[in-house]
């Protein structure tokens, strides 16, 4: 099935009787299941402390990518890196995350989605140690490619784990609604931890910071998991698992080849052709597969389709933006590492709010009406950003519209989690959290690469013509007028084709 498949095999409830429906208890709405009493709503205390565990695992692990973002430049000059191959401190970590989520989401459907979590979680510990003592390029890229391979082993594990720690209905929800923010707000702190720590300590605090928290998931998840895996062991989809993470792998690894190739070069070209081949025989495999990596049929319904887009713009072009911003500061500006991670604090509180707040607007507006205005508010981030710099506005200004930019960006995410798992019968709720994870994890590992690749085309060209300060910043401001045009089409596409959605009830 799914990297969730006990929750997709679960059968459709029953459908309520006139009787029922007028008792007094808790319903869902729309879900069309049985009434659930108020004490059903409440979480348990072990419950409590499961959501807590798994909520560090998805922060620790969404905090990971950005936390060397800022400290690239002083990882480079301490450690030898030609200018450019400092992309691959990013790149070899999003390949790896985003190439394998689908195929360790599946090995853990087999054999433990507990142990698969628990190895992952290990895994990046051991490869944060490894980081932090490099002493060479090489090995901090291959403890960034381990570091890769570890969140695609406990992303998907980790939300399998929660899905079938709560129950179907509104503690699942809220459960899911909380994760979605965390992903946002890890990302967000990642970027201003990074800063400070590289600032006050050094850039290998930003790797050992993973550490103690690591060894707690560890040490406490064999007392508060219990194993899960799928109720009948079927054979791995070895198809679907090759052209899917190859695909990606080709995909990724030709975006991040432009910047220094061009995007007229033979073998970025070639990556970027070939990934698209392979990505849409993956579709045809799973479509034919007898037990899919994950099941693309539940595209078809709308909410599934048009949540996952926008989900996809939502967290390819925040990170992207953040990346850019970053760039700004440091080689326009000329601020440390330490102010960069300053600066981005005040996200941090806004993209809270975003995700304590989000919610009621999606209980009183709805998902798609949340969906789309996360959308639109994220976009004030990179919009204003580009007319500031063009300004020459200083840093205030882009903080004040990042700010905003990241409280409709959390706000959004959590819509896009609800939006994209709802419409569907119970049987299909697994199959919809699974395409939710392989969204978050190929769009955390393609925005930077691909707003990079567009920002150094630009700075490249200008640099032997232009001073360097200058060149960059306009390989940022055309970045981010990408960004902003993309969003921009993201939020009218998901607007109209959900407005055209029919509407289904159970």
């Amino acid at each position: 099935m799914s990297v969730l498949d006990d929750s997709a095999r679960r059968p459709r409830s029953a459908p309520v009787s006139p009787e029922e429906r007028g008792k007094p208890e808790v319903r869902e709405k729309g879900a069309g299941g049985p009434a659930r009493s108020p004490a059903a709503l409440r979480m348990t205390s072990r419950q409590r402390a499961v959501l807590v565990l798994l909520l560090s695992s998805t922060f620790l692990l969404a905090a990971d990518l950005p936390l060397l973002n800022v400290a690239i430049p002083v990882i480079g000059s301490g450690l030898g890196f030609a200018v450019g191959d400092l992309h691959w401190i990013t790149t070899a970590f999003a390949l790896t995350s985003a190439g394998f989520t689908l195929l360790f989401g599946r090995i853990a459907d087999l054999y433990g989605r507990r142990l698969v979590f628990v190895t992952g979680v290990a895994l990046l510990v051991a490869s944060s140690v490894l980081g932090a003592a490099a002493q060479s390029p090489a090995v901090l890229i291959a403890a960034r490619v381990a570091q890769g391979i570890a969140t695609a082993m406990a992303t998907p594990a980790a939300l399998a784990l929660m899905t079938t720690s709560f129950p179907e209905g509104p503690l699942r929800a809220r459960a899911l609604g909380v994760n979605g923010t965390m992903i946002s707000l890890g990302f967000t702190v990642g970027a201003v931890a990074g800063g400070l720590l590289t600032g006050l300590l050094s850039w290998r605090w930003s790797f050992l910071v993973n550490v103690p928290v690591g060894l707690a998931i560890v040490v406490l998840s064999p007392v508060l998991l219990k194993e899960s895996r799928a109720a009948e062991r079927s054979r791995m989809d070895v198809p679907g698992a090759a052209t899917v993470s190859l695909g990606l792998l080709a995909l990724v690894y030709g975006v991040s080849r432009s910047p220094d190739l061009g995007w007229g070069s033979p073998l970025v070209l070639g990556c970027v052709a070939t990934g698209a081949v392979l990505l849409g025989a993956f579709w045809r495999v799973e479509l034919r597969a007898d037990a899919p990596l994950a099941s693309v049929r539940i595209l078809r319904t709308p909410t599934v389709r048009w949540g996952n887009l926008g989900g996809f713009a939502l967290i390819t072009l925040q990170t992207a933006v953040i990346f850019l911003v970053t760039l700004y500061l440091q080689e326009v500006l000329g601020y440390s590492p330490l102010a960069t991670g300053l600066a981005f604090s005040v996200l941090g509180v806004s993209a809270f709010l975003g995700g304590a707040l989000a919610p009621r607007i999606i209980g009183r507006y709805g998902g798609r009406r949340t969906l789309v205005a996360g959308l639109v508010v994220q976009l004030v981030g990179p919009l204003g950003v580009f007319v500031s710099t063009g300004a020459q506005g200083g840093v205030v200004p882009v903080l004040a519209v990042l700010t905003a930019g990241a409280f409709g960006h959390v706000m959004g995410v959590v819509a896009y989690m609800v939006t994209g798992t709802s419409n569907l019968p119970d049987d299909e709720q697994g199959l919809a959290t699974g395409l939710t994870t392989m969204t978050q994890q190929v769009a955390l590992a393609m925005g930077t690469p691909v707003m990079s690749a567009v920002a150094s085309g630009r700075i490249h060209a200008l640099t032997a013509s232009h001073p360097y300060d200058e060149a960059v910043l306009s390989g940022v401001r055309l970045a981010l007028g990408v960004d902003t045009l993309v969003t921009a089409l993201a939020a009218a596409l998901v607007w109209f084709c959900l407005g055209r959605a029919p509407r289904r009830t159970a």
